[in-house]
Protein backbone atom coordinates (compact mmCIF):
# COMPACT_ATOMS: atom_id res chain seq x y z
CA UNK A 1 0.00 0.00 0.00
CA UNK A 2 1.19 3.28 -1.33
CA UNK A 3 4.92 2.42 -1.76
CA UNK A 4 5.74 5.43 -2.55
CA UNK A 5 5.21 6.69 0.95
CA UNK A 6 6.71 3.65 2.37
CA UNK A 7 10.12 5.67 3.81
CA UNK A 8 7.27 7.70 5.44
CA UNK A 9 4.68 5.10 6.45
CA UNK A 10 7.84 3.12 8.59
CA UNK A 11 8.99 6.75 10.15
CA UNK A 12 4.64 7.48 11.30
CA UNK A 13 3.91 3.85 12.24
CA UNK A 14 6.52 4.68 15.09
CA UNK A 15 6.27 8.29 15.84
CA UNK A 16 2.27 8.49 15.40
CA UNK A 17 0.08 6.56 17.53
CA UNK A 18 -2.71 7.82 15.54
CA UNK A 19 -1.70 6.54 12.19
CA UNK A 20 0.02 3.60 13.68
CA UNK A 21 -3.67 2.85 15.05
CA UNK A 22 -5.35 3.01 11.51
CA UNK A 23 -2.50 1.40 10.05
CA UNK A 24 -2.78 -1.64 12.05
CA UNK A 25 -7.02 -2.02 11.75
CA UNK A 26 -6.35 -1.32 8.18
CA UNK A 27 -4.11 -4.85 7.70
CA UNK A 28 -6.15 -6.78 10.15
CA UNK A 29 -9.26 -5.91 8.33
CA UNK A 30 -7.50 -6.85 4.65
CA UNK A 31 -6.59 -10.63 6.44
CA UNK A 32 -10.10 -10.74 8.26
CA UNK A 33 -11.97 -10.36 4.65
CA UNK A 34 -8.85 -12.23 2.88
CA UNK A 35 -9.65 -15.25 5.58
CA UNK A 36 -13.85 -14.75 5.03
CA UNK A 37 -13.31 -15.16 0.88
CA UNK A 38 -11.28 -18.07 1.67
CA UNK A 39 -13.68 -19.57 3.80
CA UNK A 40 -11.15 -19.96 7.02
CA UNK A 41 -14.13 -17.46 8.42
CA UNK A 42 -17.74 -17.65 8.06
CA UNK A 43 -19.89 -14.50 6.28
CA UNK A 44 -21.84 -13.76 4.27
CA UNK A 45 -21.00 -11.70 0.51
CA UNK A 46 -23.23 -8.35 2.37
CA UNK A 47 -20.41 -8.58 6.10
CA UNK A 48 -17.44 -9.11 3.69
CA UNK A 49 -18.55 -5.70 1.50
CA UNK A 50 -19.08 -4.06 4.33
CA UNK A 51 -15.78 -4.60 5.51
CA UNK A 52 -14.28 -4.10 2.10
CA UNK A 53 -15.86 -0.70 2.43
CA UNK A 54 -14.69 0.35 6.26
CA UNK A 55 -11.51 -0.52 4.78
CA UNK A 56 -11.20 1.79 1.73
CA UNK A 57 -12.06 4.32 4.54
CA UNK A 58 -9.49 3.74 6.78
CA UNK A 59 -7.06 3.65 3.44
CA UNK A 60 -8.41 7.27 2.53
CA UNK A 61 -7.52 8.60 5.76
CA UNK A 62 -4.10 7.27 5.60
CA UNK A 63 -3.31 8.47 2.29
CA UNK A 64 -5.19 11.97 3.67
CA UNK A 65 -2.29 11.64 6.30
CA UNK A 66 -0.17 10.86 4.50
CA UNK A 67 0.22 13.43 1.98
CA UNK A 68 -0.44 16.60 4.93
CA UNK A 69 3.07 15.29 6.14
CA UNK A 70 4.69 14.21 2.85
CA UNK A 71 4.19 18.34 1.90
Amino acid sequence: MFPEYRELITRLKTEDTHFARLFDKHNQLDQQIKNMEERILSATHEEIETLKKEKLKLKDELYTLLKARAS
